[in-house]
């Protein structure tokens, strides 16, 4: 179908504004315009409690960002995030929002990391800090009211790369035990060459160009993006936790995110895939401006509160 007429008027706005991209303005500038855009997706929900905490890393101290959407004398199951940005830029700030409104939709508690970034920190940084951070979480859990044996990952994005790549780790490091897994239009591949990344290019917010300098920065040596943890479509599916994938028609990562999702079905993992028609990458987080991220919030809350439920 065509471009949402919200997406259309985004992007127009975009353009007449025009924005430089991150691969012209390098990590910095990029890490600031995006903190100051974030805070123009508000006003955000309250929650019972927002909690940071400091938990220990494999390269140091990890910052995390615990959602409690209510006062529940039970444990309740726990969903880890891991923020988009292309492996290089965001932060808990730049998805605080976000991740309000999902442990508001889905009634579950949410753990934010703020993993390291490249090109600072290159592969497998930002992957180390989301397993370690998963480990903390299925180890500690008790301590903020959540229930380890409910436990589910959820990334955006390169977020979404990282998701499934703490999947793949557990798998081969026995554990933690995941019971789900939400990628959001997911990076799962570096291949970047399927049709989708053609015939959306350029003009639908994520540029292919953009990618193209985000895997440099995050994996130098092209040889290692082969690599299953830093592309999972090219891993061994088999055994991993059940799947929600979302993706959107107008983004680059579409075909990619959807393929994934078929080869998870083909490896025998329960998945169920849902394509947003006429949106554009990075469209989930924006539900003060588009009607159709507000539906996928609420997919996104349902997903997750029948998979942890009890």
């Amino acid at each position: 179908m065509p471009l949402d007429p919200q997406v259309q008027q985004f992007l127009e706005q975009g353009k007449q504004q025009g924005s430089p991209s991150a691969e012209q303005i390098g990590p910095a500038e990029s890490r600031r315009q995006l903190i100051e855009s974030a805070r123009l997706l508000g006003p955000f929900p309250e929650l019972a409690s927002i909690e940071d905490r400091t938990i220990p890393g494999p390269a140091g101290p990890l910052p995390i960002r615990i959602y409690r959407p209510t006062h529940s004398a039970t444990p309740v199951g726990v969903a880890v995030y891991f923020h988009g940005g292309g492996w290089v830029i965001g932060n808990i700030e730049t998805h605080d929002g976000y991740c309000r409104e999902l442990a508001l939709a889905s009634g579950v508690i949410v753990v934010m990391v703020d993993y390291r970034l490249a090109p600072e920190h290159p592969f497998p940084a930002a992957l180390d800090d989301c397993y370690a951070t998963t480990c903390w979480v299925a180890e500690h859990a008790s301590s903020f009211g959540g229930d380890p044996q409910r436990l589910a990952v959820v990334g955006d994005s390169a977020g979404g790369n990282l998701a499934a790549a703490v999947c793949l780790a557990a798998r081969e490091r026995g554990g933690p035990r995941l019971a789900f897994q939400l990628l959001i239009y997911p990076v799962t591949d570096a291949g970047c060459d399927t049709p989708s990344y053609h015939e959306n290019a350029e003009g639908y917010y994520l540029t292919r160009e953009a990618m193209l300098w985000f895997w440099q920065q995050y994996v130098p040596h092209a040889a290692d993006r082969l690599q299953p943890l830093a592309s999972p479509l090219r891993g061994d599916l088999r055994g991993l936790p059940p799947a929600l994938v979302m993706t959107a028609e107008y983004d680059p990562l579409r075909d990619e995110g959807e393929d994934y999702a078929a080869r998870l079905s083909i490896a025998g993992v329960p998945t169920r895939l849902i394509r947003y028609a006429g949106m554009i990458h990075g469209f989930a987080r924006r539900t003060k401006l588009f009607r159709v991220a507000q539906q996928a919030i609420e997919d996104a809350g349902q997903a997750l509160r029948q998979a942890l439920e009890e």
